[in-house]
């Protein structure tokens, strides 16, 4: 789909395998793996819902990660899901394999522990929804991470060619559900350790920020970005574990602009509301369109303040504000490179 959809769809497909081996595995063996990943995928059904239920971009990205991944769509869904599952499931030579409280625990697991892990990403998550648009982002993992998927993903692959009652079949679902769950509280771990050397880092440029807001860059927790806002301008910075000072030395800068346009527009709003007002403006003068740019996520280079990723369009679409996404294009070899090269602390 075109929008981040916080953590990616291989992670949440583990994740939602290991609830079913964890609820089902030894009742129907591999089959629990699939059912798991298939709850494990359901909230992520929002980004084309939203597309059948809006024709404005705006409110198609804000659907996302909403309703459908909030604590009350995993109760109702479990219930939901599990009889349609149980009734479909539960007969032939498969009859008295499972109960119907089975299939509501699988998909109850598969479906809550989904918005619990996006949650852990920037993008945001509404877990209180439809009580609270309040949206969840603890900022210490990227929408992407080798290191907490691969090891998961082998594990249960393993597990897959053992037989189902089989203490080995077990042993690599725990390793699984360990190795996973002990990287993700090191990023958790990190992220106090980065807040304060962003923090230490702004008060040694004399920066005099009103808030700021940190998180890992893409497919890694070593080369992390962070973006405080000013009275006037962002200042944006990088700093990797690897780096040989102990603070964020390169600082860059970006000006809001936020008077180009009225943003008390119920559309505008929405779209300041999903970057959490951590955005910049800019007149498109060929066009006469606005370039609209979520600061929150890193820049293709981070030397280059202008290369931020990103990026709508705004523009007036049957008289109402609406937006083309992403205007940025994707990284030169020359950008890759140099993203490397930070993570290596150079």
């Amino acid at each position: 789909m075109a929008y981040f959809c916080g953590v990616d769809s291989l992670t949440q497909i583990v994740l939602g395998a290991a609830c079913g081996e964890a609820v089902l595995g030894k009742k129907i063996g591999n089959r629990a793996l699939l059912f798991g990943a298939i709850g494990g995928t359901i909230p992520d059904l929002d980004v084309i819902i939203g597309r059948l239920l809006y024709s404005n971009e705006i409110h198609v990205m804000a659907f996302h990660r909403g309703f459908m991944h909030s604590f009350l769509f995993a109760i109702i869904g479990c219930f939901v899901f599990g009889w349609l599952t149980y009734f479909l499931y539960n007969r032939g030579d498969r009859l008295g394999t499972s109960s119907l409280s089975d299939w509501i625990w699988l998909y109850f697991w598969s479906i809550f522990t989904h918005p619990i892990l996006d949650s852990f990403t920037p993008y945001g998550t509404q877990l209180f929804a439809p009580f609270s648009d309040y949206r969840v982002a603890f900022n210490t993992i990227s929408v992407a991470d080798p290191l907490y998927t691969i090891p998961f993903l082998l594990c249960l692959v393993i597990l897959m060619f053992q037989k189902r009652n089989s203490p080995r079949r077990r042993w690599w679902f725990k390793a699984g559900v360990i190795l996973s769950s002990c990287y993700l509280s090191l990023t958790v771990i990190n992220k106090f350790h980065i807040d304060s050397v962003f923090e230490k880092s702004f008060e040694k440029k004399g920066i005099n920020y009103s808030r700021f807001s940190a998180q890992p860059t893409i497919l890694n927790n070593v080369l992390w970005y962070a973006v405080a806002e000013t009275e006037d301008r962002y200042v944006l910075s990088y700093y990797s574990l690897f780096d040989t000072e102990s603070y964020a030395v390169q600082m860059l800068s970006t000006s809001k602009n936020h008077e180009l346009l009225d943003m008390t527009d119920p559309n505008l709003r929405l779209l300041t509301w999903f970057s959490k007002d951590y955005y910049s403006l800019k007149k498109d003068d060929t066009t006469g369109r606005y370039i609209y740019t979520d600061l929150r996520y890193p820049l293709l280079n981070p030397d280059d303040p202008n290369s931020a990723i990103f990026n709508f369009t705004i523009y007036k679409n049957k008289e109402e504000w609406d937006i083309i996404p992403f205007r940025g294009n994707p990284p030169s070899a020359d950008d890759f490179q140099l993203f490397l090269d930070r993570v290596k602390g150079i």
